[in-house]
């Protein structure tokens, strides 16, 4: 895109269902919020309409293919498509792709696309990664030692991961690497030190890092505010199913952020994009 004249925003929603719940790498295992997917994006699709803003859904492509909820909703992949809303991949299977090999990581890029593209009849060439790994990225300053310990030598690390999404035509990633003196800093000070960020290239393939923690309280309504006063990019996202889970992903935050973005888009402070303006400017 062109010179920043004005802020911009990207809002992401992690679109799981039951294959997230099952492969659940938080405390205790497998979760119980897979049939809440759906249910929960009946709201959003409602409350993105309400305040006219776009936003990019990453939905586990085997949630397009035939077959019911919660492991399968095709019927919603496109009617989130029908709302204008970006069709992204979130893996086929929400793999955790450090523990991938080369050829099982070309196999979930390739048949989740192929899932997704067939579903909605449109390209998707924009990919957000599970668990927003890989965050090994040698040439970014990041490096995951719990990454190369548990996936050892034959790990997908960010730099692989976007040779694969180049392989198999994808065109933009979202991604998460936090460069070491950052992670010093945040560990110091206790907080995060994010900031506006730019598009990078990775291997050929169009990345936006995020700043923000996921959510929609306080600390991403400053980030908001900065990234409005600086004229940079916010890149903040959720997850359907906590939409009344009580915490920061909550509708009770996420209506006035919503709220917050119309009044600067209405004043001409900001700009809200999907990925594909990105990779097709």
């Amino acid at each position: 895109m062109s010179a920043d004249t004005v802020a911009r925003l990207m809002m992401f929603w992690d679109y799981d269902a039951e294959w997230g719940a099952e492969r659940s790498r938080l405390p205790g295992g497998k979760k119980a919020w897979g049939p809440l997917e759906a249910t929960c994006t009946e709201r959003l699709l409602h409350l993105h309409a309400n305040y006219r803003v776009p936003a990019c859904f990453a939905v586990v492509g085997s949630v397009a293919l035939p077959g019911t909820p919660p492991y399968h909703n095709a019927t919603q992949v496109r009617a989130i498509h029908a709302a204008g809303h970006e069709v992204a991949s979130h893996s086929h299977r929400h793999e955790w792709l450090p523990g991938l090999g080369p050829q099982a990581l070309i196999e979930t890029l390739h048949a989740s696309r192929a899932a997704l593209e067939d579903c909605i009849g449109a390209a998707v060439q924009s990919f957000v990664p599970p668990f927003n790994q890989p965050y090994d990225y040698v040439a970014g300053q990041s490096i995951s030692l719990a990454e190369r310990r548990e996936a050892g030598r034959m790990r997908t690390d960010l730099r692989r991961l976007c040779d694969g999404l180049r392989e198999t035509g994808y065109r933009f990633c979202r991604v998460a690497y936090r460069p070491l003196m950052q992670r010093f800093a945040e560990a110091v000070t206790r907080r995060r030190l994010d900031r506006p960020v730019r598009p990078e290239r990775i291997a050929g393939v169009t990345c936006v890092r995020l700043n923000s923690a996921g959510g929609f309280d306080e600390p991403v309504l400053r980030m908001l505010d900065t990234c409005v006063k600086q004229r940079g990019l916010l890149v903040a996202y959720g997850h359907p199913h906590s939409l009344h889970a009580g915490n920061s992903q909550d509708e009770r935050h996420l209506v006035p952020f919503l709220a917050r973005v119309a009044a600067y888009r209405d004043a001409g402070a900001l700009q809200v994009v999907l990925p594909a303006q990105y990779y097709e400017a």
